[in-house]
């Protein structure tokens, strides 16, 4: 068989469902051995890296790799941003690229890229394959790279010359793999730190979003109901209705979440991850802290952890519960009061008639036009902010934000992404006139695919959150205005349906018929981004530092 024909069957082989991307020349033998797959589908896009953003956002949904596909050269270069998406954000994706042919090749030069090398601090693990007969080794290695924790990005290049070679090879079943699993001292000494404490804290990060560490942290705080925070990658591991949630931490500091901190006497930090913002800084002499992850902590100048339980994250809770004894000495009184606070400083404004829509209105409406499971799915922006602070996940991975590499222009390509994954799903993508238009051209792709989304752009007529930035800085307006075009016309070019918020009571209505009518819905929404200065930086300083 031709050696792309292999190809293909070791990603059959390790259960690959969607090739997401744009093939090129160089990929013509292993798109040929795709379109003969009887379980794969190529999804085919408008741009690469929205092909790489879906990737990731697959890959993060299902804890399987998400792969994606580019040509030699330009093609490949589309990747990088994706990558670095994946690797920081803990999102299992494989990037295939083509290459001109390395044994025998009259081209010289051109569009010749070390892609190879250039992948090499974006990614767990990048090879070129030089032999048809290394296609099932690299294949289920770089998979078992790609999703053993921390989960990352993974690249193998197949220049064509190998695509077509002849080979007999088979492919590499998967092995029986278990994390191991935390040393019984630490495990001791973590359950009497917790005895031991006062005003125990669970803080809930990024690593521990996974399925089965969901369940196993809800056992825990429903059976000791010791109070937690999340991160927000955190966000949703916990059901946010819970009265014992005391908020996100979605700003720096000095927000409600802080003072609920500041009044713990040891706080359990259950995947922590240094690519988020610290949730809180550590000192000497200050809160203890228990470090529980799959790996062991990074130490910096704000975080040196005293006890660290490194294995499986929920084995490591399981552990930690069945022999924890619920102490009488727990006193979560002020938790509790710092809560109500923050609850009702997040209610006010969800009801806001003004126009343009008011950040609580907006987050508001959102919420209340998705069902308990429906997804909402942010591109980056302030707004960002707003829906981890005041927006309740009731499930995991229902609140898709990147608070890692914080890109741009993955809203929209994540939401199609959530919707092939869970099609039973309402979606809705959330996005900033600026991060839409970095790759709308997906529009096309959405309407092809019959996904039934609703996207939510949010307009300003500018880079609202760094106008903001500039704003707070005393520093003079300059360089951050663009022109729009009229987003209603420009989603019905494409074939989806266009809507106009033309007052507040619109808004949750319109997002209703869009998530009830079928075909994909771009809404535009007016909003203006000056109350940010007074709702994320003053008010909330001057009301939290009362509480």
């Amino acid at each position: 068989m031709k050696a792309s024909d292999l190809f293909v069957r070791a990603l059959e082989n390790e259960n690959v469902e969607y090739v997401f991307g744009i093939p090129g020349e160089e990929n013509l033998d292993f798109l040929d051995s795709l379109s003969r797959s009887k379980s794969i589908r190529l999804i085919l896009t408008r741009h690469e890296q929205a092909a790489g953003f879906m990737a990731a956002t697959y890959g993060r949904l299902t804890g399987k790799a998400g792969v994606c596909l580019a040509t030699l050269g330009p093609g490949a270069t589309n990747f990088v941003t994706a990558a670095a998406y994946a690797q920081l954000g803990g999102m299992p994706m494989m990037m295939i690229t083509g290459q001109k042919p390395i044994k025998t090749s009259k081209q010289g030069q051109f569009q010749i890229v070390d892609i190879v090398d250039m992948m090499r601090p974006l990614t767990k693990y990048t090879r070129q394959l030089v032999s048809g007969a290394n296609i099932p080794s690299r294949i289920r290695e770089a998979f078992r790279l790609a999703q053993e924790e921390k989960p990352g990005a993974v690249h193998l290049e197949l220049p064509e010359d190998i695509a077509r070679e002849e080979t007999e090879e088979k492919a590499i079943p998967a092995s029986l793999v278990r994390r191991p699993t935390a040393e019984e001292k630490s495990i001791v000494a973590a359950i009497k730190e917790i005895e031991s404490a006062k005003h125990p804290l669970l803080l809930v990060g990024a690593g521990a979003n996974r399925k089965l560490t969901c369940k196993m942290l809800r056992q825990f705080v429903e059976n000791f109901g010791i109070p937690f925070v999340t991160t927000q990658m955190g966000k949703g591991v916990l059901d946010e209705r819970d009265p014992l949630f005391l908020g996100n931490a979605a700003l720096s500091s000095g927000d409600f979440v802080h003072r609920a901190v500041e009044a713990s006497d040891l706080i359990i930090n259950v995947g922590h991850d240094v690519v988020e913002k610290p949730p809180f800084f550590m000192k000497i002499g200050g809160v203890r802290v228990i470090h529980i992850n799959f790996s062991s902590a990074m130490v910096d100048p704000v975080y040196f952890p005293q006890v660290e339980v490194v294995g499986d994250i929920a084995n490591s809770i399981w552990q930690i519960g069945e022999r924890l004894n619920k102490q009488d000495r727990w006193d979560f009184s002020r938790f509790l009061e710092v809560r109500e606070a923050g609850e009702s400083h997040v209610q006010e404004g969800a009801d806001d008639g003004r126009f343009p829509v008011y950040p609580q209105r907006l987050v508001a409406d959102v919420r209340s036009a998705l069902e308990q499971r429906g997804i909402v799915a942010l591109d980056n922006g302030v707004y960002k902010i707003w829906f981890a602070r005041n927006y309740k996940a009731h499930a995991p991975n229902t609140v898709l934000l990147d608070n890692a590499l914080a890109s741009m222009g993955a809203g929209l390509p994540s939401a199609m992404a959530a919707k092939l994954v869970h099609p039973d799903q309402h979606v809705v993508a959330v996005c900033g006139d600026g991060g839409f238009m970095m790759n709308s051209q997906e529009l096309e792709t959405a309407v092809r695919l019959k996904l039934h989304i609703a996207v939510v752009i949010l307009r300003d007529d500018a880079y609202g959150m760094i106008k903001w930035k500039q704003s707070h800085m005393g520093l003079p307006n300059y360089g951050l205005d663009y022109g729009n075009p009229d987003f209603v016309k420009y989603a019905e070019s494409y074939g989806a349906a266009g809507h106009r918020i033309k007052s507040a009571d619109e808004l949750l209505p319109t997002i209703r018929k869009a998530l009830d009518e079928p075909n994909i819905h771009v809404i535009e929404v007016p909003v203006d981004y000056s109350e940010n200065d007074r709702i994320l930086n003053r008010e909330i300083q001057e009301r939290s530092a009362s509480v």
